[in-house]
């Protein structure tokens, strides 16, 4: 369950959090997601609820606790001095320890491995904007010696409970069969994901339009939200990819607006090459800003084994950064359903794409071909089966990508997903789901 709780919203990954500070098999535990997703407040949430007390320090903001990991790797000096800093005593299981922004300090962070060896016992959690980086740097990272959690932006799940719509919720964790959903109760859907496409699931947006209901305020704390990436580029990328992670970045709406999605370096700046620009790329995706999609040539287990590496579409973290990036006003989505479909259907299809990575482990693929020219925009592997889903914006169905994709790989593939605004059904191989249920799909495919 989700509730605003001293201004804040309590998030699903609670749960994740519980599971991991009882395990038996528990590690140091690091936490990613891109900043202001809400890591640091969900953590001290986390030890307000489950510990006696809570221990927290910041390595950004206090730079002399790296000292502390210079000097020394015994665990029983460093909790001692912890304690210190503290001002009160740290126990082991009744204290839960929180290392914000580890990724400051690298001394810090291969110190995990002593905890994980010499010190089980204490609960470690860190938590980083940029811990992705850090992980596919791998300097001195101690691996296997850690637990990991991901923390996206809200889901439009979690948005509708910050939204005091707790009965939406409930009617949809409810259905269990595939059936129409009443008309009244389909309008209020569509007209909740049409704000959500406004304010996006960063914490800040959504705290400030379920409170203030302010468009505007909305309008300014995405803008600092980027503002704050385009800052990381600069302080935590090489001198040498700063400006190509910022030309891949500020080129993602153009990228997104074309027919075909394919990522294109050229888009990103004239004349750029793949093996000049890829480390800059890589840089978006490990800061987890971004997320590469690669085409893929069928229904294969594992979905892998089917990919063209040579071609990807790169989608944004986050629908409302996407939205705000793009330029595009919240004034769209006061014409009917037209924000579904403006900017080439791109803001849906990265709305979907963010609700598949949270339920299925595996990053989806797409699939083209070009002559003649289909495209399924994404494939999921499910269970054993590889399941082809397509998106539609508005109530415009018509479409022969999907029905080829069905025709040539039915032997393996029984049935096909369809996102679009009408109504829950099943029409003979299609399954069509409407796009505010993007948060069940995997629950919905179960059923067949």
């Amino acid at each position: 369950m989700i509730f605003l709780k001293g201004g804040a919203v309590e998030r699903l990954l609670m749960k994740d959090l519980l599971d991991w500070k009882q395990s038996r098999y528990r590690k140091p535990l690091l936490m990613t997601g891109v900043r202001q997703v809400g890591k640091t407040w969900l953590l001290k949430e986390f030890g307000r609820q489950s510990f006696e007390n809570t221990a927290y320090f910041n390595f950004e903001k206090d730079q002399n606790l790296a000292e502390l990991f210079e000097s020394t790797k015994d665990i029983n000096r460093i909790i001692k001095t912890f304690a210190i800093v503290a001002g009160h005593k740290i126990e082991a299981q009744k204290t839960l320890i929180i290392l914000d922004e580890i990724q400051e300090c690298g001394e810090a962070l291969n110190a995990l491995k002593y905890f994980a060896e010499d010190g089980p016992e204490y609960h470690i959690a860190c938590a980083g904007s940029l811990l992705g980086v850090a992980t596919a740097r791998g300097s001195g990272f101690p691996v296997g010696k850690v637990d990991f959690l991901h923390l996206n932006p809200l889901t439009f799940t979690e948005f509708l409970l910050a939204d005091d719509c707790q009965n939406l919720v409930d009617y949809l964790e409810t259905l269990e069969i595939v059936e129409s959903i009443p008309e009244i109760l389909f309008a209020q859907f569509v007209d909740k994901l049409k704000t959500y496409f406004i304010t996006g699931g960063m914490p800040e947006s959504v705290k400030v339009w379920t409170e203030e209901h302010d468009v505007g305020a909305v309008q300014k704390i995405l803008a600092k939200i980027l503002r704050g990436y385009g800052n990381d580029f600069t302080k935590h990328s090489d001198v040498k990819d700063y400006a190509k992670i910022s030309h891949i970045w500020d080129s993602l709406p153009s990228q997104l607006s074309k027919e075909n999605k394919k990522f294109l370096f050229r888009l990103a700046r004239e004349g750029a090459r793949a093996r000049e620009y890829e480390d800059a790329l890589q840089w978006l995706v490990s800061a987890g800003l971004a997320s590469k999609v690669y085409r893929n040539n069928g229904p294969t287990l594992p979905i892998s084994a089917g990919d063209d590496l040579s071609a990807f579409k790169l989608y944004v973290v986050d629908v409302g950064l996407l939205r705000r990036h793009a330029g595009l006003a919240p004034s769209v989505f006061a014409k009917r359903n037209e924000l579904f479909s403006v900017f080439k259907g791109a803001l849906t299809e990265n709305y979907i794409l963010q609700a598949l990575v949270n339920q299925y482990e595996t990053t989806p693929r797409y699939w083209r071909v070009d002559h003649p020219s289909y495209e399924v925009d994404f494939l999921v592997q499910h269970d054993n089966a590889i399941v082809p889903i397509e998106v539609k914006a508005e109530t415009n169905i018509s479409s022969k990508s999907l029905k080829q994709y069905l025709a040539r790989f039915g032997d393996s593939t029984d049935f096909g997903v369809r996102f679009s605004l009408m109504n829950l059904r099943k029409d003979g191989d299609i399954l069509n789901v409407p796009l505010f249920m993007a948060d069940h799909v995997k629950r919905l495919i179960d059923l067949q």
